[in-house]
Order: C-alpha cells, then sequence, then structure tokens
C-alpha cells in the first residue's frame, strides 16, 4: 500500500461508517464494522496496491456487515429492536459524516442520504436479507452502478439485478407513506413534540389523544437492560395512557431537543434513575401525512446510545 493508512482512514473511513450504520441500523456495530476492515488492511491487504483501494474497502465492510446481521438474527432479543439514534445536525442538509464526491456533492439516489437514516427507513431495511440490504443500499441510496454493485458483493450483474428488484419489491409499503426530511416537515415534527411534552407534564389526556394518529404505535427498546414494553403498543387511547403513566412518575427529567436520525427528537436524562429505570434515553417520532403522530420510538439500551455526545439538559 503506498498511502499510508493513517491517510487511508482519515479518507475512506466517513464513507464506510455511513454505509455500515445503514447496513446495521446500530452505531456501535458499524465502529466495530470500520475497525475490523481497516485491522484486515494491515493484516492482509489487497494484493494490488497499484488500484484504488476504496472498492476493496467496501467489498470487506459489507461482507463483515452480512456476517454481523445473520448473527443478529440468529439470536432473540429482548422487545422490539430499533436502531441506535445518531445526532444528525440541525438542518436538512446531509450528516456531517457523510461522504463528499468531487470536494462539492454527496453521492444521492432513490432515497437521499437524510431519509436513509431514518428510523422508519432502517426498520423497514429489516425486512430485507443482508444481501438485498446491501444491494438497496448502494443501488438506491449511494448511486453504485450495477457493475459496482456486483464487484461489491463478488455477484452477478444479473444477481444484483434480481436482488434490487426484490428489495424493491420489499420496500413498497415504506414508499407508500415515506416522508423526506424537509425542513418544513422538520419544523412541524419539532413543534408537535414539543406540544406532546407539554400536554404530558400538564397530564392533558385530551391534548396527548389529539396530537395522535388513530392507528399511532409505539416502540420501546431497553434491550433487555432497562424497563420498556415488550410488544409494540398500537392505538390512540392505549399509546396515551402509557405515556401519561409514564409522566406521572417520571417528574424531573432533563430533556433536550437535538436532530436526531433526520428528525427533532429529545435525549432525556433521569438524575433518579436506578435498578431497571433507564437513565437516559431518546424519544424520536415520525408523523403521518396529517401531522399526527404516527409513531414513537423510545430507545434507553446502553449500546444503542453510544453514537450521543455528552450534553447538558436545561
Amino acid at each position: 500500500m503506498t498511502v499510508p493508512l493513517a491517510d487511508v482512514y482519515a479518507e475512506h473511513r466517513p464513507f464506510l461508517w455511513s454505509l455500515c450504520y445503514r447496513m446495521l441500523g446500530s452505531a456501535a456495530d458499524a465502529d466495530d464494522v470500520v475497525q475490523d476492515t481497516f485491522v484486515r488492511a494491515i493484516e492482509r491487504p489487497p494484493q494490488r496496491a497499484d488500484l484504488p483501494i476504496r472498492p476493496w474497502l467496501v467489498q470487506v465492510a459489507l461482507n463483515r456487515s452480512r456476517d454481523v446481521l445473520r448473527h443478529r438474527r440468529s439470536r432473540s432479543y429482548v422487545g422490539p429492536w430499533l436502531p441506535s439514534p445518531i445526532e444528525t445536525g440541525d438542518d436538512a442538509a446531509p450528516p456531517a459524516h457523510e461522504p463528499v464526491v468531487d470536494g462539492v456533492r454527496t453521492l444521492e439516489g432513490r432515497y437521499d442520504l437524510l431519509e436513509s437514516v431514518s428510523f422508519a427507513f432502517l426498520l423497514a431495511l429489516e425486512a430485507l436479507t443482508p444481501t438485498q440490504r446491501g444491494v438497496l443500499l448502494l443501488r438506491d441510496v449511494f448511486d453504485y452502478s450495477v457493475k459496482e454493485t456486483a464487484d461489491a458483493f463478488d455477484m452477478t450483474e444479473a444477481n444484483v439485478k434480481t436482488s434490487h428488484h426484490r428489495a424493491r419489491r420489499a420496500m413498497e409499503s415504506y414508499d407508500r407513506t415515506r416522508q423526506v426530511p424537509t425542513p418544513a416537515l422538520q419544523e412541524q415534527a419539532r413543534a408537535t413534540l414539543t406540544a406532546f411534552l407539554h400536554c404530558l407534564e400538564q397530564h392533558d389526556v385530551r391534548g396527548v389523544e389529539a396530537l395522535l394518529a388513530g392507528e399511532v404505535r409505539t416502540m420501546t427498546d431497553g434491550g433487555g437492560e432497562f424497563q420498556a414494553a415488550l410488544r409494540p403498543i398500537l392505538g390512540r387511547d392505549k399509546v396515551a395512557r402509557f405515556y401519561l403513566a409514564i409522566a406521572e412518575t417520571s417528574r424531573d427529567l432533563k430533556v433536550v431537543m437535538p436532530m436526531l436520525n433526520g428528525m427533532p427528537a429529545i435525549v432525556a436524562t433521569d438524575p433518579h434513575a436506578s435498578g431497571r429505570v433507564a437513565p437516559r434515553f431518546t424519544m424520536t417520532l415520525d408523523l403521518d401525512r396529517d401531522g399526527k403522530i404516527a409513531c414513537l420510538y423510545v430507545v434507553s439500551a446502553s449500546r444503542k446510545l453510544t453514537a450521543l455526545r455528552s450534553r447538558t439538559p436545561s
């Protein structure tokens, strides 16, 4: 390898991390896979040092990511599985860790970069096989050609096209209701989330219910580590009662509102937490086309929160 590995790492790590995070939905797992990829580059570097190294790095990272996905899916998980939240900045621009091409533009395909880290998108990807997931990401997020995708997976172009077609078909339900995180949607979500928290604080039952869609659902991921609902909670009445009950016992929460996965969210800290009560959790929401809360996602599992910066709540 003619270029120092430190320079290779600095140049290619952002792209590899952004790809691996979308492949795995886990910031901690993405960290591990990227590290493993560069360890492989040290211990068993590519034979052709004269060729660009990114395709080789992508191939190694994708293979390792598929192994991690298969292993994760072979194990039982306590309660609903949710992606790990990542901070994405204060506007509708791509996250700061995203790749830049030609020093000017980011790669974008059928799905833009910010949308493709949303909880809704990452959960939709869970319906795909590991290979379908990778093919869809390369083709429809990172704008790879069929040939580049085939090379990355060591597949024929015909198999890439078949996998891509099946992946897109599996994403049809997501596509029908997808919400691209525009500045207008982000502002609407921020106002709705603020109103939701205010209504909970005031124990305003009607106010909470008015903000929720009729078919609203909530998913809570404590990873078996902290108290959380073991199944999704469905319906306006049940979801409202669930959060109003929690609000009654969580009076001293310290809350900040960063942008997580492309949308306004909260990071809450409980100074009195002990035992099975989570000391920190995030809440992210999806809105439906009418501006009502369609889904609320709460993540408290410690390993899921490793990508969040420490903040001083107001």
